[in-house]
């Protein structure tokens, strides 16, 4: 299923994709898209029943109709730092011994078509296109990558926008640079994991100005999606409504010749997992 929140900000309802791109009213069902949703097997499959039978579900119109991040009251968003092949060796940093670890808080998080903006100050923000990793099941001690993939609920397109000069420059650790107002944009939608057979086999593609700066693969991930789960769960315990994001490919402005061409106001990034959905937006000063 495609599942995601549309409305005003703050105030999003939740809704469905059907199979015929047909936008489809949940609120008579569920009252969010949410974890405690997620862990909710037999409302799932309720969900699951109305979109599968014609007429249940009413009809939304579209038109000028905001699309909001696709999960309401997230817990926490745990990022995986230089977790591609490629990016690590365009950015010169040896391939990590284990998964490296960095928060963003969940009020970084806003709809996959919201203004992002460039903070105070910033000479150095970049873009990163991810594939975010939405947790179904609480996860503690996991024994393998195989159990890792059984709590994943789905998956979504994120938008790892980093600041540079904030993250590797200003001291202390990396959540300077990712912590900034509006700096994860999320979905469109969350397409829940039967959809996604093989979340190691997904194409990801990012656009600055029309111009294609990452098109890589979650092949090309050094830790995957289940042990990246595993492995988190032995230093924390993953609920229900956590999200993953887990690394970006090559491509980002950090990693090319000077002068580097980092994000600035009136710029317009788009990106896409595919199969997950594309986003859009525009950049304005803070």
């Amino acid at each position: 299923m495609k599942l995601l929140r549309v409305g005003t900000a703050g105030a999003e309802r939740p809704a469905l994709l059907d199979r015929d791109g047909t936008l489809r009213d949940l609120s008579g069902i569920v009252a969010d898209i949410d974890g405690e949703l997620l862990a909710d097997a037999s409302t799932l499959a309720r969900v699951r029943a109305a979109a599968e039978t014609p007429g249940v579900l009413p009809a939304l119109d579209a038109t000028g109709l905001r699309i909001g991040p696709p999960l309401g009251r997230i817990g926490k968003i745990v990022c995986i730092g230089l977790n591609y092949h490629d990016h690590a060796a365009e950015t010169g940093a040896a391939i990590p011994e284990e998964p490296i670890l960095f928060f963003k808080a969940p009020d970084t998080v806003v709809g996959p078509d919201d203004t992002v903006l460039v903070p105070r100050g910033s000479r150095k923000t970049d873009w990163e296109v991810e594939l975010a990793v939405v947790i179904g099941r609480t996860a503690r001690y996991l024994g393998s990558a195989e159990e890792g993939l059984a709590h994943v609920a789905g998956y979504a397109t994120a938008h790892d926008v980093s600041e540079r000069e904030f993250q590797i420059e200003r001291g202390g650790t990396w959540d300077k640079g990712k912590n900034c107002e509006t700096f994860n944009p999320l979905g469109p939608w969350l397409v829940t994991a039967d959809e996604v057979p093989d979340p190691q086999a997904l194409p990801l593609r990012l656009w600055v100005n029309g111009e294609l700066k990452q098109n890589g693969t979650t092949a090309e991930q050094i830790f995957p999606v289940g042990e990246v789960v595993r492995y988190l769960s032995h230093f924390m315990t993953l609920y229900p409504g956590d999200i993953i994001n887990t690394g970006t490919p090559a491509g980002v402005a950090m990693g090319q010749p000077e002068p580097k061409p980092y994000l600035k106001a009136g710029d317009v990034v788009e990106l896409e997992v595919e199969g997950l959905g594309r986003q859009r937006q525009e950049l304005k000063d803070a």
